[in-house]
């Protein structure tokens, strides 16, 4: 009788992609990683659509407080250009589009006609700020303190929406985006002219 052996290539493949789906459905990192991975091969473009818009005028009672306390109101924004993330620091295409957001924010840090706001849905600033000073991200945490209507956030985690200088809702999109992209930059800036 021949003794097979118990290691074989098909063996040793099972166990890596064993591992890696437990990695996967463990690891909201690993899953991040994987994300990102896909964003980078052109997955995950957000459309943006400059003559769309979405709601006849902004909810004015919708407010955010930073770490500091301070209170932050949509309605105080007008005539800038708002950019808001919905996120959560346990959210892996959060994690995933985070980088592709601080980019943005960086690229565009000079124009002063756009806001961006990053709103922790967990409402949990010290553990949100230990993740963006981990990352060395850039990017400005707030919380909600009014309720947010549903055609603004539905629940899905990541949302991005954007505002124009009038207030009007132009651009939703849930689920990850590559927010780096010159395309996106190119309709802020525009949006930022107008």
């Amino acid at each position: 009788m021949k003794n097979k052996s118990v290691v074989s290539f098909s063996n040793i493949s099972t166990a890596v992609l064993l591992a890696f789906f437990m990695l996967m459905f463990f690891s909201p990192e690993a899953k991040a990683v994987v994300i990102k991975g896909l964003m980078q091969i052109g997955f995950f473009q957000p459309d943006v659509d400059s003559g769309r818009e979405i709601t006849p005028a902004l909810a004015e009672d919708i407010s955010f407080t930073d770490s500091l306390g301070k209170t932050v109101s949509l309605s105080s924004l007008k005539g800038k250009v708002v950019f808001i993330n919905f996120w959560a620091t346990w959210c892996p295409p959060c994690r995933a589009e985070m980088p592709s957001i601080n980019k943005l924010s960086r690229n565009l840090k000079d124009n002063k006609n756009i806001v961006f706001l990053m709103v922790d849905m967990d409402n949990d600033y010290k553990k949100a700020k230990k993740y963006m000073t981990r990352k060395k991200f850039s990017l400005p945490i707030f919380t909600p303190t009014s309720a947010l209507p549903e055609s603004l956030f539905s629940g899905s985690l990541p949302t991005t929406i954007i505002f124009n200088k009038r207030g009007t809702l132009v651009f939703k999109h849930e689920g990850a985006g590559d927010f780096s992209g010159k395309k996106v930059q190119e309709y802020l800036n525009k949006l930022s002219a107008e």
